[in-house]
């Protein structure tokens, strides 16, 4: 049923509406807001071969857990890092152009190696499970075609505004060097959806990064988008610019409009980690919070640690995807790194999953995603949703019909709900909090169609899926 249906449905054939309650949840598929593309995550910087080195059975279950939909956190969208640098030491992401050409306008020899740093061979896999959103972002151009001549610590790509080089303007060269990029995911049956040129470009550091403000990446753009039309990728979404911060995204997300460019960009992206996400991106673009994650904690598998909670715990990060798909309007929400092992980076909190000792160790906030991208799948259209000031609460009509709500508790006991507003035929229900991970409870639904049956735990949340009667 579309939601154009569910619309006339809900208006004409629901029985009297539920009586406001501490638990009653109300459904108002009459006011739309974004459009979901998915929830993701990335294995960039060599990151992937945590899994592909695992021993079977061990890395297929893992693989099942990213992406399987019945079991696992049912992610739809992966991010790759496109390789710049010159070789692949410590967990560098190796570049197709390991010889630079002697100017922007001579022939580059590419070399394909066919792993792309480990990514290719977990993109595949996720093909396998109906994964559609691939999502391809340069952190930096190739060292030669830079302001600096190497990929790392920041420099201009040569050409755009304020950044002239000797060696010539090499924009061009880099919109070649990625729609090439792109030419190798299809030749080995990954098409790419989503195409990145910069990440964190108010940034600079000693790995692979490349500054840039919003009138250069305008610059950029106006010769990226042409050439993905001429190479046949006019599906391709330009996106831009993974700023490290909300605040530092809607400035050059104000330049790129105030240099034309809006229209030619398919998403804004950005990173919350110097600003919070408040308020929307002032854009009618599609966004996404492109990159998020604990990097200052310890390694913890908490769902909720107490208090005022952890910067890691699985509750804390669900009631992150909350804000970022509420005051954000975000259409997507990516964590940073699936798996990683103990020696990196003081075995922090930026992975969803520890792979150590042959073996893998899972996370709460794998399944306060889980939560959400099992039941919000990419084409879903989130909707109007009111209850309990308790209550954190999210709807969605997904392009199959079904009703998806997800509830966040923010109280102290556990609240039992009911969910109206739209008449249900049948209802599947999960909750995750301290003891369960998203773990399958039986829901009911009465003559009229409400659905109820269900708790939601204390510091918990509970996700229902809802059949829709035709």
């Amino acid at each position: 049923m579309h939601l154009s249906q569910l619309i006339t449905t809900a208006a004409g054939a629901v029985g009297p509406r539920q009586a406001a309650g501490a638990g009653a949840i109300t459904v108002d598929v009459s006011k739309t807001y974004q459009t979901i593309d998915g929830f993701g995550f990335s294995e960039a910087f060599q990151r992937a071969y945590n899994i592909y080195n695992l021993a079977e059975p061990k890395r297929s279950q893992l693989v099942d857990l990213l992406f399987n939909t019945t079991s696992g956190a049912g992610f739809s969208i992966v991010r790759n890092g496109i390789g710049s640098s010159p070789n692949s030491s410590n967990d560098w992401m190796n570049t197709i152009i390991p010889a630079g050409p002697a100017s922007p306008s001579a022939n580059a020899t590419y070399v394909w190696d066919g792993k792309d740093s480990g990514q290719l061979w977990v993109s595949q896999q996720a093909v396998k499970y109906g994964v559609k959103t691939f999502y391809a972002n340069a952190w930096s151009a190739p060292g030669f075609m830079k302001t600096n001549g190497k990929d790392s610590n920041g420099g201009s790509l040569c050409g755009v505004t304020n950044a002239k080089c000797s060696s010539g303007d090499w924009r061009q060269a880099y919109a070649d060097y990625l729609v090439k990029y792109i030419q190798f995911y299809q030749q080995s049956g990954v098409n790419v959806t989503h195409l990145g040129f910069l990440n964190e470009p108010d940034f600079s550091t000693s790995y692979a990064s490349m500054q840039s403000n919003g009138q250069q990446s305008a610059d950029f753009i106006k010769v990226l988008y042409p050439t993905l039309q001429s190479a046949g990728l006019s599906s391709v979404a330009i996106t831009c610019c993974d700023a490290t911060g909300w605040t530092a995204q809607a400035t050059m997300t104000r330049a790129l409009k105030d240099a034309g460019v809006e229209d030619l960009i398919g998403v804004i992206t950005s990173h919350p980690y110097t600003s919070a996400i408040s308020g929307t991106q002032p854009t009618s673009r599609k966004v996404w919070e492109s990159e998020y994650s604990d990097l200052s904690g310890s390694w913890s598998t908490a769902w909720y640690s107490g208090g005022s909670g952890s910067t890691g715990d699985g509750y804390t990060w669900a009631n992150n995807i909350y804000t970022g798909l509420t005051s954000g309007n975000l259409s997507a929400y990516l964590w940073w790194v699936a798996t990683q092992d103990k020696a990196t980076n003081n075995n922090n909190n930026e992975k969803l999953i520890l792979v150590d000792g042959g073996s893998y160790f899972v996370s709460k906030r794998l399944w306060a995603f889980a939560q959400y991208s099992r039941v919000v799948r990419p084409g879903a259209v989130r909707v109007g949703v009111s209850g309990a000031a308790s209550l954190k609460l999210t709807a969605f009509v997904n392009a199959d019909g079904t009703v998806a709500v997800v509830a966040i508790n923010s109280g102290t006991a556990a609240a039992a709900v009911t969910v109206a507003g739209v008449k249900a035929a049948a209802a599947k229900a999960w909750i995750t909090d301290g003891t369960n991970d998203m773990a399958s409870v039986p829901a009911t639904v009465a003559a009229d169609g409400t659905v109820g049956g269900v708790s939601v735990p204390a510091r918990g949340m509970a996700s229902f899926v809802l059949t829709v009667a035709g």
